[in-house]
């Protein structure tokens, strides 16, 4: 009797949740799953150090429970049971050296209720006249893509970008709004605009109902979730849930086609070593993936789109401090900034209200995560960790009147870790999918497609996963790939 050959082979290049989240979509597919990554742990931006002898989320820190992506992803692993919801959500803005409440009738920072806007204090008396006026002005057409800032500020006047737009999606993007794209970075609201001649209005079509609402159903489910022991947690358990086989440290160098799939470069460059796979898929940031696909025949379109795209570096200063440093407890989850105020911190999590299971942990402790680090502020991320530290524990004492300083401290610097979704970005992508999809055995998947966010990453993976099944048939699967070491 015939024995059956080795199982064909799909090398999945990175070991982001992207990537680890592919794997495990295979996890019962017609192929072994290699994945590949430089780094020396899986994970990417997702990280758990300990500080002050307290595991914590020193990269992504919260999973937006409205997409259920990321939640159907965990409790398919085996995890559900380890989620836990936010204690607050509730968050304000520290602008011009005073504590404001962030309105909560807003959308990604355009408000949808002028009244309550003009009771946060957040504008000036001529920036609240100005953003009144919206609802009086006539529809505004935009001819293709344009940056989030100049539609907004055409609609509501530049205070409402500068102090609300900005520091939303600096905190999202580390990015600037003039430069962002409105129909990458606030896609719901940009199909919105388009059915309602104010922007107000447009906004207000995506929120809840103003009121309680409680009588109209079940109550609502919390925005965002983490693991009981850290979000950073998730990667190692994905890839053990996969079956797949993981390699850090493990440099992929060049790919090419082969006779039947492609041959992967791995290794360092004096002792290269080869990978044949059927299949892969690309789960790296854009300036990787277009090195790698520039020596593609067919892929060149791919290669320059990917190359456009630029990266915004950052840092995470996670501060503990003693419990008898904070005057009062803070009662919301955080705070943002706006960049026009010069502060180098533009977020800062009180990460001890937002997550209950960290103060059960440390009770005598208060952890506080602040952000540093916008696109074109390199210089600042060029400190020491000694001056980073410095510098976030000197604005929230400005802000918060946390007295002392932090009992334990810990910089993690994430460099290019944020993609730029800058005006044209999403004809950008619509390039590089249809040089992919033009190549047989080969997708993309990761944070520079469709969304920065933890669910939107796992959505271009099992978008990718889809690709090469789609396509399994007509490829001729390869007997089966071995690892060759160069002579």
């Amino acid at each position: 009797m015939e024995q059956p050959g080795p199982r064909p082979v799909i090398a999945i290049v990175g070991a982001g949740i992207a990537g680890l989240a592919a794997a495990f979509f295979l996890r019962d597919g017609p192929a072994d799953v290699i994945v590949l990554d430089g780094a020396p742990r899986p994970g990417g931006k997702l990280a758990v150090a300990e500080v002050a002898g307290c595991p914590v989320d020193v990269g992504a820190e919260a999973l937006l429970t409205r997409r259920p992506e990321g939640t159907s992803l965990i409790e398919a692993a085996g995890l559900g049971g380890e989620l836990v919801p936010a204690g607050t959500t509730a968050a304000r803005i520290w602008s011009r050296g005073t504590m404001r409440p962030l309105p909560a009738r807003q959308f990604m920072g355009v408000p949808a209720d002028a009244a309550e806007l003009a009771q946060t204090g957040l504008l000036t008396a001529a920036g609240l006249a100005r953003a009144r006026q919206e609802a009086d002005l006539p529809g505004t057409d935009r001819d293709g893509d344009v940056p989030v800032a100049s539609y907004v500020a055409a609609r509501f006047g530049q205070e409402v970008v500068d102090r609300l737009v900005d520091p939303l999606l600096g905190g999202v993007y580390a990015g600037r709004s003039e430069e962002l794209s409105f129909e990458a970075t606030l896609p719901a609201l940009a199909g919105a605009s388009r059915q309602h001649r104010t922007l107000t209005a447009a906004a207000a079509a995506l929120l809840p109902p103003p009121g309680n609402g409680a009588a109209a159903g079940p109550p609502r489910r919390p925005v965002f979730s983490t693991l009981t022991g850290g979000l950073g947690g998730l990667p190692r358990a994905l890839a053990a849930a996969s079956g797949a086989q993981l390699r850090t440290g493990t440099m992929v160098r060049e790919l090419v086609p082969a006779a039947r799939g492609w041959r992967l470069t791995i290794g360092s460059a004096h002792a290269p070593q080869w990978l044949d796979a059927d299949a892969v898929i690309l789960a790296l940031p854009a300036r990787p993936a277009s090195r790698l696909l520039a020596g593609v025949p067919g892929a060149t379109a791919a290669s320059a789109a990917l190359a456009e795209i630029s990266y915004a570096s950052m840092a995470i200063v996670t501060l503990a401090y003693p419990r008898a440093a904070f005057p009062q407890l803070p009662e919301t989850s955080g705070y943002l900034v706006p960049a026009v105020d010069g502060h180098p911190v533009k977020a800062v999590t009180f990460s001890s209200v937002k997550w209950p299971q960290l103060q059960q942990r440390a009770e005598d402790l208060i952890f506080v995560r602040c952000s540093v680090g916008r696109i074109g502020e390199e210089q600042v991320l060029q400190r020491d960790d000694a001056e980073l530290t410095a510098l976030a524990a000197a604005d929230l004492a400005a802000a918060t009147g946390v007295r002392g300083g932090p009992a334990a401290s810990l910089v993690t610097r994430w460099g290019g870790a944020l993609p730029q979704y800058t005006v044209g970005h999403l004809d950008r992508v619509a390039r590089i999918q249809a040089s992919l999809a033009s190549l047989p055995g080969l997708a993309g998947c990761g944070a520079v497609y469709a969304g920065v966010g933890i669910p939107a990453c796992i959505g271009t993976a099992r978008n990718a996963v889809d690709q090469i099944l789609a396509g399994w048939p007509a490829q001729g699967v390869a007997a089966g790939r071995q690892d060759q070491r160069g002579e």
